[in-house]
């Protein structure tokens, strides 16, 4: 489960400007533009050619499950590069990241922030968002965006820039039950 990388999508996603294709063959079809053909997407898909023109000529009505969700994400990652881009752009020099979570932390023992689940919604800085995306980009593990999130909140929350609690040295994220990013 990749909690804080489809997040990190699912934030960019509502910066679109127009919804994804809603049919299966509307879908199949910008593939097929963004591809350049249909080898390539039956490939990428894990189906075969004919299933492909098939789809692009509306001759399947029922779409199976599980290649509906594989190519409705497929669109979602191609869809609107240019939004997505200006998105992250703007998250990473100028707004940063909204971040809504429930989770439980843990701090040095004796410190007045005891580990216990927490409902925060707090702003990360610019330059954790844009770490939080260039990870991602490079295929980082959950674990180390994770991490980073951990620094923004220590930064953003506990630290309050700077202003207290300098003697923190750590926050760890644990048990995350929900996370959630805005732009």
């Amino acid at each position: 489960m990749s909690m804080f990388s489809d997040g990190l999508d699912k934030a960019v996603e509502r910066s679109f400007t127009r919804p994804i294709p809603k049919s299966a063959g509307a879908q199949m079809r910008y593939l097929v533009k963004q591809y350049k053909g249909t080898r390539a997407v039956a490939q990428m898909l894990r189906i075969s050619q004919r299933t492909v023109e098939r789809y692009v000529k509306d001759q399947i009505k029922k779409r199976r499950k599980d290649l509906a969700a594989r190519l409705q994400s497929e669109v979602k990652k191609r869809w609107q590069p240019q939004v997505r881009a200006k998105a992250k752009q703007t998250a990473a020099t100028s707004t940063g990241l909204v971040t809504r979570a429930r989770m439980g932390y843990t701090a040095p023992i004796g410190s007045t922030d005891q580990d216990r689940i927490r409902h925060l919604t707090i702003a990360l800085p610019p330059i954790y968002a844009a770490r939080l995306f260039a990870a991602q980009a490079q295929g980082a593990s959950e674990d180390h965006l994770q991490q980073i999130a951990a620094e923004g909140l220590k930064d953003s929350y506990f630290q309050d820039g700077g202003r207290r609690a300098g003697s923190l040295e750590e926050v760890r994220f644990t048990d995350v039950e929900h996370i959630e990013f805005d732009l």
